[in-house]
């Protein structure tokens, strides 16, 4: 089973990854605070806030999200989540995008000594700029590794995402590949089981007309469980 799971993530990353002729680049900085933990028994929850600051240290977009989940096994929880986007546009309005989604969150075993897990999720969008609900699809692969045997207290983290819109929308939503994101660094462990991510995070978004945008990011993410 680990096999085809690598193989498909190089697919992706492969298939995903759209022609960079015409390319523009942006040094970013995001943070992500998520709180996560049971409600009772098998039911579970999450909670995140993200800020993302791009051109020159702006506030680019403030993301708000939360779902609800149950339990299926002790490898499979099913989700259903809504969040609250906020994007700021330089000398207009801002646009504000609504988001229903379902998220099926799987651990997928322990290749090479490490732990390998996916996250689907599935998409409902509305926008502000417009009248349509565009449907998006996003697959997640993750691996973390133990940098000292038998201890987790600094792991070393990878994970790819690839995100493709299955309609076309007023808005600008066009079916196909949307975006793919990397991220490479390290986890670290905090008191109880929450634990603290830094690295390197590449957005490879594909805009209109053939063009490209590259988001080089800083990213930081604080999971609290409890």
């Amino acid at each position: 089973m680990i096999r085809p799971c690598l193989t498909a993530l190089a697919a992706i990353v492969v298939w995903t990854s759209p022609a960079l002729a015409q390319t523009e680049h942006d040094e970013q900085a995001w943070v992500n605070l998520t709180a996560l933990g049971s409600v009772s028994g098998d039911l579970v929850y999450f909670a995140e806030v993200q800020p993302r600051f791009g051109n020159g240290a702006r506030l680019d977009q403030l993301l708000l999200r939360g779902a609800v989940g149950w339990k299926l096994s002790p490898t499979a929880t099913l989700y259903q989540g809504y969040a609250h986007v906020v994007t700021a546009i330089e000398d207009g309005r801002d646009i504000n995008e609504e988001r229903s989604f379902q998220q099926l969150s799987l651990a997928l075993g322990k290749p090479l000594g490490g732990e390998l897990s996916s996250r689907t999720r599935l998409e409902q969008r509305w926008r502000s700029n417009g009248r349509d609900m565009g449907w998006r699809v996003r697959q997640m692969l993750r691996y973390e590794h133990a940098l000292k045997a038998e201890s987790d207290a600094v792991n070393a983290l990878v994970w790819t995402e690839a995100f493709v819109a299955l309609d076309d929308t007023d808005w600008g939503a066009r079916s196909g590949f949307d975006q793919l994101r990397t991220f490479a660094g390290a986890e670290i462990g905090l008191p109880g089981a929450s634990t603290l991510e830094v690295g390197y995070l590449n957005q490879t978004i594909n805009q209109t007309a053939g063009r490209t945008r590259m988001n080089h990011a800083a990213s930081l993410t604080l999971w609290y469980r409890h």
